[in-house]
């Protein structure tokens, strides 16, 4: 088995009802550069509390384009909310539309609004590309406020029409 050790010092940890192999194998077909690094599964200790059969998946390591995370299946205790989000930096309206389209495949699409999205299992993603923040960190306040009050009529980032924004 691969090492399951994780190697960076802040590791994002997700919450997975009973699905986690299922959301990294989704999560690791998308990005580049992505593997399963370890998996570990509950034995019969603590089942009074953790209520998982033995030999269920526990935790999975995963990297996604060089950045690990943890996967846990908990339970239903808790949930994903849009309080945490990931941001994926694009380079180009490509990088957004694909990355829009891959995560966003069965997720709510009511809960898709500037750039944010929310995948099928709960979890919200912020496609944006590199460009924005240049755009936003203007020193021309008229300029900047058209951007972002393009961004804020947008779901999936266009952007040809922030740069429109940004030039008129």
């Amino acid at each position: 088995m691969k090492n399951s050790v994780i190697n960076q010092r802040i590791t994002a940890n997700l919450w997975f009802d009973r699905n986690a192999e299922e959301a990294v194998n989704f999560y690791t077909s998308i990005f580049k550069n992505s593997t399963i690094k370890g998996i570990t599964y509950y034995t019969d200790e603590g089942f009074d509390i953790h209520q998982m059969p033995e030999g269920t998946v526990m935790t999975i390591v995963f990297e996604l384009d060089g950045q690990e995370f943890l996967a846990l299946n908990g339970g239903p205790v808790f949930k994903f909310n849009e309080a945490v989000s990931f941001v994926v930096n694009c380079s180009d309206q490509e990088e957004i539309d694909y990355y829009w389209e891959k995560l966003g495949a069965g997720g709510d699409p009511k809960a898709q609004m500037c750039g944010w999205l929310k995948d099928q299992f709960g979890l919200s993603w912020q496609i944006v590309p590199t460009i924005l923040s240049e755009l936003i960190a203007n020193k021309d306040q008229e300029k900047t406020s058209r951007v972002m009050a393009a961004v804020m009529q947008m779901k999936k980032i266009d952007v040809s029409v922030l740069e429109k924004a940004f030039a008129n």
